[in-house]
């Protein structure tokens, strides 16, 4: 059976720059949006939120869904990637909770579009999405069923 790894990433957007985190990956430094796995029990919304807090330290809430993209990467690992958008008022200060975040940049489109040093050819894309795409309301996705639904 066929089990691709759910992901999910932010687009974090403020004053035409570009959140990315840094990580360092076989001693190269990568950036990525922050990103990372669905957990058990937790929807998507919940997932993106979790790791924009875990690498970055923020609690901004994701506003819109922006794109599913399904990839898969050269060691032949099946991903979907859920890509949701947060239009932030200001470039907010960083502190990362993850230890595999060594920091995080506010940088412009160009500077992603055209770097060297990308976790994977997905953050590349995702602001080609963003330069291209409308965005779409979270209530696109949905939740149903345990956990999910609290009885009253």
């Amino acid at each position: 059976m066929f089990k691709p790894h759910v992901t999910v990433a932010c687009i974090v957007h403020a004053d035409n720059k570009f959140l990315v985190v840094e990580e360092t990956v076989n001693g190269k430094a990568t950036w990525n949006q922050p990103a990372g796995h669905l957990e058990a029990n937790e929807s998507l919304i919940e997932a993106a939120q979790r790791e924009l807090w875990e690498e970055t330290g923020l609690t901004l809430p994701v506003q819109h869904f922006l794109k599913l993209h399904q990839w898969i990467a050269p060691d032949n690992t099946p991903f979907l990637r859920f890509l949701f958008l947060i239009e932030a008022s200001e470039q907010f200060a960083t502190q990362p909770h993850d230890n595999d975040i060594d920091c995080c940049h506010w940088v412009s489109a160009e500077q992603i579009i055209n770097s060297q040093q990308l976790r994977s050819p997905l953050v590349r894309e995702s602001i080609l999405s963003y330069q291209q795409g409308e965005p779409y309301p979270l209530s696109l996705l949905s939740v149903f069923g345990e956990p999910f639904v609290t009885k009253s």
